[in-house]
């Protein structure tokens, strides 16, 4: 699509009132412990609860061997019907990286790139609709810090 025809399009709905459909919980307001904690239980308890997270149903892709620490793609999926999606690791001093509100009848299936001080573990947990939790847990190198250089 060109520029210019998005742009318009945008401009219609705003105009036009079509609704849009995004809200998002501003989870750093709403639960500003999560984003405090140092390791991933604490972070994934202060987050959701006490939960026991089923570990199916969640694809989660990033290198063996990352190279450089500063920038480490994490690609994550699942066709499971999501309220939230948030990500951890277990490496830096605050373990929370990001957590998601997912809209009606989106499609989960994202690429962040984070950063890793040294090699650890990333853990995916998605707050399912139905009202259960599901994760994906993966360990990867960090040749080169990407906190400390």
């Amino acid at each position: 699509m060109q520029r210019r025809k998005f742009l318009g399009l945008g401009i219609m709905a705003v105009t036009f009132g079509v609704p849009m459909g995004l809200s998002a919980l501003d989870f750093r307001k709403e639960k500003p412990d999560t984003w405090t904690a140092k390791d991933q239980v604490d972070a994934i308890d202060k987050l959701y609860g006490d939960i026991n997270p089923i570990e199916k149903g969640v694809e989660l892709n990033t290198p063996s061997i990352a190279n450089n620490g500063g920038s480490i793609p994490v690609n994550f999926k699942t066709d499971i019907p999501a309220k939230t999606v948030a990500v951890f690791q277990d490496v830096n001093p605050e373990s929370t990286v990001a957590v998601y509100s997912i809209p009606e009848n989106a499609v989960v299936d994202y690429l962040i790139k984070i950063k890793m001080k040294r090699s650890g573990t990333i853990t995916v947990i998605v707050e399912g609709k139905d009202g259960k939790f599901y994760k994906a847990s993966k360990s990867l190198e960090v040749a080169l810090g990407g906190c400390e250089g």
